[in-house]
């Protein structure tokens, strides 16, 4: 019997922890402010920093992006520790980076701890630190040995496999993939072995058949960590309907995403992310929608060394093949409009406005990945 962690649970262990020093804030009214300082707040997919135009790969933090994990209020991220893509280091290269996210943790205990557990999303709250919940993107790190590879990175820390990333693996087929042949026998095998440790199976990056096969193969509740709606933007990065709503009878969660996929062009504004999260609470229901914004935690200045560095990285994943319609080099990755560390708070404020209630903006902000990473972790 799986175990259920009901929204109440956590609300009445998260009551009385609102953050001490509140600063007044006006993109946001005090009962959002109130109901977001007290919530759980998971980002589905993200990460703590930001652009940096004086960092260099394997460069720890600046200050100025701790300084804003630790205001921003998230209790925790789905934090990817894997390089992307079919690359013969991919595993190597993935244990680099857990070492790196170790190390800033370690560096910085006051402001990260590392999630293992649900309950360490509690201690997390309680402690006003963001945690980082280790994910990996694709699953070309684990190679073709699952049983050798799955548990070194079990044992350090990763909770989240994502099967695909846009092109097609040894798992099945990424997005991207025109032939759209679903999981292989082998992505079956690693999601019975994923299941079988307790770690979240993300079915994000993956080709139609692989939403549908993989909501059918998981025992239990997957998830789609960082997505849009498919029937209202036809971007293969999204989501269809029906693959909604199975993942919702399966007891899984969609985190809607920040980036352009949820328009047809042009740059994204907050009510396309509302008007998503809306059609996926109307096909899902409200216990299986959250937040995966595929985005930072601090603010974006938009300089001209940004939009320079934008442009190198659009054409480099075309390069790549792993660019997805919507990846403009003149259009930003992000929404100006949520472009702060406080997104999340706004967003709870903007659907207030929209006359969502309490209960499904908390629902909403976190406590959905919350039940879900409870009953698949345990």
């Amino acid at each position: 019997m799986s175990i259920q962690l009901h929204r109440r649970q956590f609300i009445a262990a998260t009551a009385g922890l609102a953050l001490a020093g509140r600063e007044t804030r006006a993109v946001a009214s005090e009962s959002a402010a109130s109901v977001y300082d007290r919530s759980i707040v998971i980002d589905g997919l993200g990460g703590p920093g930001g652009f940096d135009t004086a960092a260099r790969p394997g460069d720890p933090l600046a200050e100025r992006f701790l300084a804003d994990a630790r205001r921003s209020g998230i209790t925790a991220i789905n934090y990817t520790v894997s390089a992307v893509g079919n690359v013969p280091t991919a595993f190597e290269d993935t244990v680099a980076a857990i070492a790196a996210a170790n190390r800033e943790i370690a560096d910085h205990p006051d402001v990260f701890i590392q999630v293992r557990t649900a309950a360490d999303l509690l201690t997390a709250k309680r402690s006003n630190r963001v945690g980082l919940i280790y994910g990996i993107q694709d699953t070309a790190p684990l190679g073709t040995d699952i049983a050798r590879r799955l548990p070194i990175l079990q044992n350090l820390g990763v909770r989240i496999v994502q099967m695909t990333y846009n092109r097609r693996n040894l798992a099945g087929d990424g997005s991207l993939e025109p032939a759209n042949g679903g999981l292989s026998n082998f992505g079956r095998e690693i999601i019975a072995a994923l299941n079988e440790r307790r770690i979240l199976v993300d079915l994000s990056h993956g080709g139609q058949r692989v939403h549908a096969d993989g909501i059918t193969a998981s025992r239990r509740p997957p998830a789609i960590t960082h997505t849009g709606c498919r029937n209202l933007v036809d971007n293969p990065r999204n989501t269809w309907d029906a693959d909604l709503k199975a993942l919702a009878d399966k007891g899984g969660v969609a985190g809607i995403y920040f980036v352009p996929f949820l328009r047809a062009k042009g740059e994204l504004r907050s009510e396309d992310i509302i008007r998503h999260i809306e059609h996926a609470i109307k096909v899902a229901g409200e216990d299986h929608v959250g937040i995966g914004t595929d985005g930072y935690v601090s603010r974006i200045e938009v300089t001209p060394e940004y939009q320079r560095y934008h442009r190198q990285f659009v054409s480099s994943r075309r390069e790549a093949g792993i660019s997805a319609p919507g990846e403009d080099p003149d259009v930003l990755m992000f929404s100006p409009d949520y472009n702060e560390p406080r997104r999340l708070e706004k967003l709870a404020h903007d659907l207030f406005r929209r006359g969502h209630s309490t209960g499904r903006v908390e629902k909403i902000l976190g406590m959905n990945f919350a039940r879900l990473f409870k009953e698949v972790w345990g």
